[in-house]
């Protein structure tokens, strides 16, 4: 990967590379900022594997700067400017960083100045446009801080509790770009660097999994990049229809987004699919935009620990295989071991059957050992994967135990709900009983919380069926869009 980031910058360097709120920026105005980093960088007598962090956002800027930290083989720890700022500061003064990255509007928040003086680290300022880079502060002043082999520390993004940093190597990085990459006819991740046609759209966060492996993934491969620095309908289709790529991204809410905002075909005609993942999405919302495009939605399975996605679908798959295997989050990449076991005695169960999810290969950095997840999982005998559901989210009601995600299939299915979820809320009888937040569709009228568990009632065993509904008009989200849990508890805490 670094040996890639280096030599494609100097391929052609009038190339344009990214495109940001319209306006177009060159390999060239890329390598500048990205010099200037590593010259500031070097300046301060921080040696390779030095943990350096960067408050990431969508924009040219933070792109240089993480071309800048991986092409030295130093070590990018993500901050994440999204933060509350009591969060945020504690971080910084919290990880006490020899470096930190960040751009001109975030170094003007008030309190942040004072958290890094205490932090003890260099700061460096990025113009967030490629508009110049500046030492804001020079002099280290906490220990040397390395983390050998590890290209990025990954912030999780807390769908389900405290964000965790997680270290990702290079070695699997390299893995799993060398996975990713069979999936593209006529590439292999051996090939020499080479600048190549098409665009890759980056909408998910860069402090997320999916938009910093998307980003790496593209300038490695010398195709240009469509970077938004935040969903919209309007935005989305803009880009498309600018760059006219042959794929684009878009998380299960945002589909739903797409949908609902009735966009002309022909503004889509460059896409062959979709690409979906972050979160579960409905079969039948891939069903109906495929009905109304004909593009395919190509849905993935990875994790932050992962270094990126272990399951996918191609589009040859997709059209060739949709109808029997619906559903399915893809198929397990070639350069994985997949297994399902039973969750109490770790047997591995014969295909079809569900149980917990383990995984090996050389992309988890383990050692090549098996990895067991926390997911519910089928993997049937052509290696397609199903995904159930977690785990670890279980909600235990008075001794019997309701997993989220097969209530929220169940309010899937009624016709006023576009979309759910579920999380489990404290109980003074019961110990946790499920509750269910509701975003309805457009024009529909919510139906009663009484109608609604005597409709769930047909559907699921009776201490399934959520005691408490809110119907909002969006829920608490996670930068990736993934509904937030402790977000949706805060809701239910505060209705009483």
């Amino acid at each position: 990967m670094t040996e890639k980031l280096r030599a494609i910058m100097a391929l052609d360097p009038d190339r344009i590379e990214l495109d940001f709120e319209g306006r177009d920026y060159s390999w060239r105005q890329i390598a500048d900022a990205v010099r200037a980093i590593e010259d500031a960088l070097g300046a301060m007598g921080l040696p390779e594997d030095t943990r350096i962090g960067v408050m990431l956002r969508n924009r040219p800027g933070h792109v240089a700067a993480t071309v800048a930290v991986l092409s030295t083989d130093r070590c990018l720890v993500t901050l994440n400017p999204a933060l509350p700022d009591d969060r945020l500061f504690a971080d910084v003064e919290g990880l006490g960083l020899p470096a930190i990255i960040a751009d001109t509007a975030d170094l003007a928040r008030p309190g942040l100045a004072e958290a890094l003086d205490r932090a003890g680290s260099a700061v460096i300022e990025i113009g967030p446009r490629l508009d110049g880079v500046r030492v804001m502060r020079r002099d280290v002043r906490t220990a040397m801080q390395t983390s050998p082999g590890v290209a990025i520390e990954m912030l999780t993004s807390g769908t389900t509790g405290t964000p965790k940093r997680v270290p990702l190597s290079r070695e699997s990085f390299d893995a799993s770009f060398r996975g990713f990459t069979r999936y593209e006819r006529g590439r292999s991740f051996d090939d020499p660097p080479t600048l190549s046609s098409g665009c890759t759209m980056i909408v998910n966060p860069l402090t997320h999994i999916g938009g910093i492996y998307g980003c790496i993934a593209a300038l490695a491969a010398g195709r240009k990049i469509a970077l938004l620095e935040k969903f919209s309908v309007e935005a989305w289709v803009d880009a498309v229809k600018r760059n006219r790529p042959a794929v684009a991204p878009a998380v299960p809410s945002a589909v739903r987004m797409l949908l609902d905002a009735d966009v002309d075909p022909a503004d889509l005609s460059s896409l062959r699919a979709l690409i979906s993942g972050t979160a579960p999405l409905a079969p039948d919302l891939v069903d109906a935009f495929l009905e109304k495009y004909d593009i395919p939605i190509c849905t993935n399975y990875g994790a932050t620990e992962f270094a990126g996605a272990i399951a996918g679908w191609t589009i040859d798959d997709f059209r060739k295989h949709w109808t029997e295997k619906r559903g399915a989050v893809g198929r397990v990449h070639a350069n994985i071991a997949a297994r399902v076991v039973d969750p109490a005695t770790g047997a591995a169960l014969p295909a079809g059957e569900e149980g917990l999810l383990e995984l090996k290969g050389e992309q988890l950095g383990n050692g090549l050992r098996w990895l067991r997840t926390t997911d519910r999982a089928v993997l049937d005998a052509d290696h397609f994967l199903f995904i159930r559901g977690r785990a670890d989210d279980a909600i235990i009601r008075g001794g019997f135990k309701v997993h989220p995600d097969d209530v929220v299939r169940a309010l899937g299915a009624h016709p006023a709900v576009r979309e759910a979820a579920v999380v489990g809320v404290a109980d003074a009888r019961l110990g946790a009983v499920p509750a269910a937040a509701i975003i309805l569709k457009d024009g529909a009228v919510a139906p009663a919380p009484d109608e609604l568990r005597a409709w769930l009632k047909d559907r699921l065993i009776a201490y399934q069926v959520p005691v408490h509904f809110r119907f909002v008009s969006d829920f608490p989200r996670t930068p990736s869009m993934k509904p937030s849990a402790p977000g949706l508890r805060a809701l239910f805490e505060e209705a009483g």
